[in-house]
């Protein structure tokens, strides 16, 4: 790591600073920043220099040694690559070359070059004007294709010539033009983190092969970034310009992930109210095809102002909150939105997270209570207490690979207290209800959390983590955990009325109503987020 670094940026793209490229420069220029406290930049858009092509009059060479007789930005521009420790080459290729404009600057090179012929370079060359010992280059740039592989060839041919082979730093990136669509940030994002991570590694000396592996990752397969290209450009294949919805719709479709077929086609309607303009989507074994007439009854239909799925999309909105506002509604099949990732957002080649993460698991929850229970009904009591001290602590051990919250240690802890409670003899009458009151209590709580109780552990079902953000998956398990939670309160009360009447089937109701609240909560998680959709 060095303490300070001074960078020349070149950005060879006609688009400047809009470009596709010029993001992973930019993401790149920041890992470095992150790694190197002081860092100074000089970048230049080279379509805004005046550098006219070179003249090949050699007066640089044998009039004005080291001086072009152009008089324009070059000067400038040797200047600071004299002054730079690292130059960065940023362009898009075109033609399986350089963009013209930069090309000029590269020609316009020759000032810092002594006409002497070098004899150690394998097919010739000429020695550096300037002592170049130190300088490092790094060579940024994306394509159309669907890989680099094979299309970088002229690029590292020159390149090559220029720096000498393995002298300089590449980050070639297939499937460009994905890096401008909005809607699929979530994608690229992952890329630019990688990105950001070579330039950091850049710093300590070189980008290390697992960085520059992944790097060289596709973004989609073939077949998925090809069908999006050609969907992209909103021609029909008569030549025809096509609806801008339409190509949208097309674009979305491209994203279905064959693997998620269950079996059954499914036919995902778009109506457009704004536009009123209806599409379906046919998700089949094969992949997806969009169809505007002769439409087929739909599985599921989206009624949505076709400003608001784009905004969506783009991530400029949440869909969830969009849904919980009324901005757009859902009919029909709602297991469609709720796998809507495994449908359409599994087909990235790049690795979006690390190792795999524990999962929570209910079963720490509620073991050390169910024991309880359970064993101090069916057995003496003091055998009873034991077996639920036992099982809250064997629990997480024999879970182990679990995650375990903050909830289980409150249960296991909990559960133990009120065994010892039995075993120094305090009436059952009295522990019993106590401890239906304590669960209610941890259900209760946990239902005014901002991450409701039932949420940790539901979400393994619904995605992950990301169900965290979902403002409607929240919602949900709030109103079911707050249902716990009162119902074991009111456990607790009549549990102590029947024991003050002298009735003997506390056990069987209180084991009968968790049971329907199982089946409830099984039924509610499905129905209230599809009434939300309807907008009910």
């Amino acid at each position: 790591m060095c303490d300070s670094m001074n960078i020349l940026v070149l950005n060879g793209s006609p688009k400047g600073t809009k470009s596709n490229t010029y993001r992973l420069t930019s993401a790149f220029l920041e890992g470095i920043r992150r790694e190197t406290p002081d860092v100074q930049v000089h970048e230049h858009v080279v379509k805004q220099l005046d550098i006219k092509p070179c003249l090949g009059c050699f007066a640089c060479w044998n009039k004005t040694p080291g001086k072009c007789c152009i008089h324009d930005d070059m000067a400038a521009i040797i200047e600071d690559m004299l002054w730079a420790d690292v130059t960065v080459w940023s362009f898009p290729m075109y033609y399986f070359g350089i963009p013209g404009p930069l090309k000029n600057l590269m020609d316009r090179q020759l000032p810092t070059a002594l006409p002497f012929m070098t004899e150690d370079s394998e097919s010739g060359g000429h020695p550096a004007r300037y002592d170049m010992r130190g300088k490092r280059t790094v060579v940024i740039s994306t394509c159309g294709f669907y890989t680099t592989e094979g299309n970088y060839d002229g690029v590292n041919a020159t390149f090559n010539h220029l720096c000498g082979k393995g002298n300089y730093a590449t980050i070639y990136c297939g499937q460009g033009e994905l890096f401008r669509v909005k809607e699929l940030h979530e994608r690229t994002d992952v890329y630019l983190d990688i990105v950001r991570t070579a330039g950091q590694e850049f710093c300590r000396g070189k980008i290390t092969s697992d960085t520059d592996a992944k790097l060289k990752q596709l973004l989609y397969p073939r077949e998925v970034f090809e069908a999006m290209a050609d969907a992209s450009w909103g021609v029909e294949k008569t030549g025809e310009k096509s609806d801008e919805s339409l190509t949208f719709t097309r674009q979305m479709a491209v994203l279905y992930n064959p693997a998620s077929y269950k079996g059954k086609d499914i036919v995902l309607e778009m109506y457009y109210t704004d536009l009123d303009k209806r599409y379906q989507l046919i998700l089949g074994k094969e992949g997806s095809r969009v169809i505007t007439e002769k439409l087929q009854p739909a599985t599921t239909t989206i009624e949505t102002p076709y400003t608001v799925w784009k905004a969506i999309a783009s991530g400029e909105i949440s869909g969830e909150e969009a849904m919980m506002q009324g901005k757009y509604r859902v009919k029909g099949d709602f297991n469609l939105m709720i796998y809507w990732d495994t449908y359409f957002g599994s087909q990235e080649e790049i690795p979006v997270s690390a190792a795999p993460q524990k999962k929570a698991n209910m079963a720490l929850l509620l073991t050390p209570w169910i024991v309880f229970w359970i064993a101090t009904a069916s057995m003496d009591t003091l055998t009873g207490a034991v077996l639920a001290i036992a099982a809250s602590v064997l629990a997480p051990l024999i879970l182990f690979q679990c995650r375990t919250l903050i909830f289980d240690h409150i249960s296991a802890a909990a559960v133990t207290v009120l065994s010892l409670l039995l075993l120094i003899d305090v009436p059952m009458g009295i522990v019993l209800p106590v401890s239906y009151l304590v669960f209610g209590i941890l259900w209760t709580v946990g239902g005014f959390l901002k991450i409701p109780l039932t949420a940790h552990y539901s979400l393994n079902d619904y995605g992950g983590e990301n169900m965290l953000r979902n403002p409607l998956f929240i919602k949900t398990n709030r109103i079911l955990t707050l249902c716990w939670g009162i119902l074991y309160l009111l456990m607790a009360l009549w549990t102590v009325l029947l024991l003050y009447l002298g009735m003997d089937w506390v056990g069987t109701v209180n084991s009968i109503l968790p049971a329907f609240m199982s089946f409830f909560t099984i039924w509610f998680q499905k129905w209230y987020p599809a009434k939300v959709a309807r907008g009910n």
